[in-house]
């Protein structure tokens, strides 16, 4: 009794809200009046000025005629907004102050209260709804003799609890309902005061009501229990290094080096996001920095090269500084790119997948780079050319901003142009993109180059890094680290879905994991175990996640 004493009727829910909606009606009245001629005049002049602008019927004359005439009558709504802007300002103070010592008090907790208590009525009526249907059911069974019949029954009885189950989680979304339309109803009062222009606090307000409205378990779990889990391992991980190692994980030089380490990986990833995002891969990503590497090592090599390309020993040294550096990073760029665009016109021309287009490439890229430099390493580069491409200022290494400069880009890129809308549309269903007039082919090359020139870029890096070390051996297993990243960040084999923020993540945890496996002294092919695990698990929530949607 004292339960149902505590719901509230619509009606009763009603007559609380009235004398709220009634003082802010007077408010809001006053207010719509002394925007009457000034901001209301002000929105439909402003209006048809820009409609006049891209009115192409009329003749220059007219259009510039009708727009001066419009702002005339613009500047004057403008001069009596502005005359009553502080009298709207204090109407609109004195309202979300009422709003603000009323709307819970003498409202919303009452809807609280009752919603609450609606739903424990709702959850103890499934409870004997399922009883009594349970005890039906055994009633039943125990008049019948024959297979079938009790077979039937039992359908019958299933089909009774699943009706149940729907009917009660509907009751229990309605009640949701209404509570979140009683939260919500005083922001509704708030956009007529403020009309739309909420407040930094107002709006934040708002999404975390949203997002806990459409919170779900299952979505949350599926869209983020890779990254709890890893997470987890990470703080573990954090927690044994000081007890077995005696050394911390999480200090500042650790973070730095292992935000250094994955600053060139992120050119890669960054570059086979893309790919991905059209249901494609790209295998071939390590045999490029290796062959990139190498290239680099040579042109930017501390004197003489005495390693042999083709029986050549090349010599740079009588180029300046850098001249090397930028011809390292155009050749890495160039090579990239034009073995990018091999494996992207055979994908996009013939309909090959990806998969064997840059297995191809890989292949060929190893065994080429292989004879020609007989497998030798070239050695380093340069002492003072590390310090030009990715100095230490105070300590801080800015390879570091190359990566956030890469991010930047790509995301602009993604978000920004008509390419990257058009990457998106052709990753989800090529067929429409076709259709609605975006060449598919120039698309699925456009992403080839870029993934090309970000490798370069990549590799460049590296060599930087590194200080050379080049040999076509290097960057053997990068392109499934590449891969992995976008998969753990949540750019889907599917197509079409993605997002920069995911690829920044997924790169940033596989080196952090990585590092942390490593300072722990663990076996470097039991991090291939980890990594395949994490990749196997990113797969198949992924594909929960699609096989949902369908």
């Amino acid at each position: 009794m004292a339960e149902k004493e505590q719901i509230l009727t619509l009606e009763a829910e009603e007559k609380l809200r009235q004398p709220i909606s009634e003082y802010l009606g007077k408010i809001q009245t006053r207010v719509d009046a002394l925007r009457k001629n000034g901001t209301d005049k002000v929105l439909f002049y402003q209006t048809q000025v820009d409609a006049l602008k891209r009115d192409k019927s009329l003749s220059n004359e007219k259009r510039t005629a009708e727009i001066a005439e419009n702002q005339a009558e613009l500047t004057k709504a403008l001069q009596v907004e502005q005359a009553n802007k502080a009298e709207v300002d204090k109407l609109i103070s004195e309202g979300e102050a009422y709003l603000d010592e009323h709307y819970r008090k003498d409202y919303y907790q009452h809807v609280l209260i009752s919603t609450k208590a609606e739903k424990e009525q709702e959850n103890a009526e499934y409870v004997q709804v399922k009883a009594d249907l349970a005890k039906q059911h055994q009633q039943n069974l125990k008049s019948l003799k024959d297979n079938q019949e009790i077979k039937d029954e039992n359908y019958v009885y299933k089909n009774r609890l699943f009706d149940a189950k729907l009917q009660h989680e509907k009751n229990l979304q309605n009640i949701k309902d209404r509570r979140h339309d009683a939260y919500t109803y005083k922001y509704h009062l708030i956009d007529l005061l403020r009309m739309s222009k909420f407040t930094l606090k107002q709006t934040y307000e708002q999404r975390f009501e949203n997002y806990w409205y459409n919170f779900n378990i299952r979505s949350f779990l599926l869209k983020n229990g890779l990254y709890i889990a890893i997470l987890l391992v990470f703080i573990a991980l954090s927690s044994i290094t000081p007890i077995v190692k005696n050394t911390q994980l999480l200090t500042y030089n650790n973070i730095l080096n292992i935000l250094q380490q994955a600053s060139p990986r992120m050119f890669l990833a960054l570059g086979v996001a893309g790919l991905i995002l059209l249901t494609g891969t790209d295998l071939s990503i390590g045999r490029m920095v290796g062959m990139c590497m190498t290239v680099a090592t040579i042109i930017m090599h501390k004197g003489v090269n005495t390693g042999r390309v083709f029986g050549i020993a090349f010599d740079f040294t009588n180029l300046p500084i850098g001249v090397r550096m930028i011809l390292a990073l155009f050749m890495c760029v160039i090579l990239c790119s034009l073995f990018t665009v091999i494996a992207g016109f055979f994908t996009a021309r013939f309909k090959m997948h990806p998969f064997i287009s840059t297995m191809a490439n890989m292949l060929v890229i190893f065994g080429v780079v292989t004879y020609a430099t007989k497998g030798v390493s070239f050695g380093a580069i340069e002492p003072a050319i590390p310090k030009l491409i990715i100095p230490t200022i105070g300590g801080f290494p800015t390879i570091i901003l190359w990566a956030v400069a890469a991010i930047i880009v790509v995301w602009f890129i993604w978000n920004k142009t008509v390419f990257g809308k058009n990457l998106f549309a052709v990753g989800g269903n090529p067929e429409a993109a076709a259709v609605s007039g975006i060449s598919v082919f120039w698309v699925t090359m456009g992403a080839f180059v870029l993934a090309g020139v970000l490798y370069g870029f990549g590799s460049w890096l590296e060599c930087a890094r590194m200080v050379g070390s080049g040999s076509a051996a290097y960057g053997q297993g990068w392109e499934m680290d590449a891969i992995a990243a976008c998969v753990v960040g949540g750019v889907s084999f599917t197509g079409g879905v993605g997002k920069i923020s995911g690829v920044v993540v997924g790169v940033v945890i596989f080196t952090a994991l990585t590092y942390a496996l490593t300072i722990l002294g663990i076996d470097t092919n039991l991090q291939f175990v980890f990594s395949g695990i994490i990749i196997l698990t990113a797969v198949t929530l992924d594909c929960l996640k699609y096989v949902r949607k369908k």
